[in-house]
């Protein structure tokens, strides 16, 4: 029994139908046909009960495609774990990005470099603001996505990627997800919800009170998730980093762009890594970063 003789009855199956199934496995009709009766004959069972242009499944070909749908996952992940096991021991790039990050530009940049390189490995990690400025600082990173809060650094190549609008979530069922706009002191009475590991809370709380202007009050979560949850609980209003996201909402959540003097205020999103860094490789995947963001 070939390997390929089971995709290819798979792909029946999944399709429908024998043309489709050659189109999408790239061979002619007659051959997949040929395969899978040869599939049949050494079984010693019918997999499938033809009736002119179309066919049903017999009892025994619905267990074989369970089990096989099984079989090919798992081998997908014994040839993943074992090319990564290859890609540890060669080179390992350490990437970060803001742990409070709604955008899929850093998701997508991560899954175009992985296809073009996947002899290297991907190390992931998040962060508020300052977890990324001492990762990087301190070389437990290669590059990272941040937002700029302070001065350019000279020690650092400042790739810019964006300027972009801030943004609030708050739930839908809120008299204010009826507004195109708001400002940080019409939020005075709501709880702003921030994504922040303990030791950066303070850190935060302070950005967002003091630069930003949010002046009530504040709570915390570790995920995005649970920040979401939260919002469309009612249980306050959350900061959105990134590009705004229309395709994300559903019905329960509304995304509000953020103004002040009735001019929208905006952020700046870089790629950092350390100046004097020579590998090509960091260099292409804030290349892969910024068209994300065009």
């Amino acid at each position: 029994m070939l390997l390929r003789q089971i995709e290819y009855y798979l792909a029946v199956v999944d399709c429908g139908s024998f043309s489709e199934a050659a189109e999408k496995c790239f061979i002619s009709q007659s051959a997949v046909s040929q395969q899978i009766k040869a599939l049949e004959k050494e079984l010693g069972v019918e997999l499938l009960e033809r009736h002119n242009r179309t066919f049903t499944l017999t009892e025994s070909g619905k267990v074989f495609y369970r089990k096989c749908t099984v079989l090919l996952n798992d081998l997908k992940t014994i040839v993943h774990e074992t090319q990564i096991a290859e890609r540890e021991a060669r080179t390992i790039f350490r990437v970060g990005y803001l742990k409070c990050y709604g955008g899929y530009e850093f998701q997508n940049a991560v899954s175009e470099f992985s296809e073009i390189h996947p002899e290297i490995a991907l190390d992931i990690v998040n962060g508020n603001h300052e977890d990324l400025y001492e990762a990087i600082r301190d070389d437990r990173v290669d590059l990272v996505l941040n937002d700029q809060r302070r001065a350019f650094s000279g020690e650092y190549v400042n790739f810019e990627l964006i300027d972009t609008h801030c943004f609030i979530e708050v739930s839908s069922r809120n008299p204010l997800a009826r507004l195109d706009s708001i400002e940080a002191k019409d939020l005075k009475n709501m709880t702003c919800i921030l994504v922040a590991g303990k030791n950066q809370q303070a850190n935060e709380e302070t950005y967002y009170r003091d630069i930003v202007g949010f002046k009530g009050n504040y709570a915390f979560t570790e995920s995005l998730q649970d920040a979401r949850l939260m919002v469309a609980s009612q249980k306050g209003f959350l900061p959105i980093e990134g590009i705004r996201n229309d395709f994300y909402y559903d019905s329960s959540i509304t995304c509000i762009p953020l103004i002040r003097d009735k001019a929208p205020v905006t952020r700046k999103y870089c790629a950092f890594w350390k100046y004097g860094r020579t590998e090509s490789y960091i260099r292409e995947f804030a290349d892969l970063l910024k068209k994300q963001f065009e």
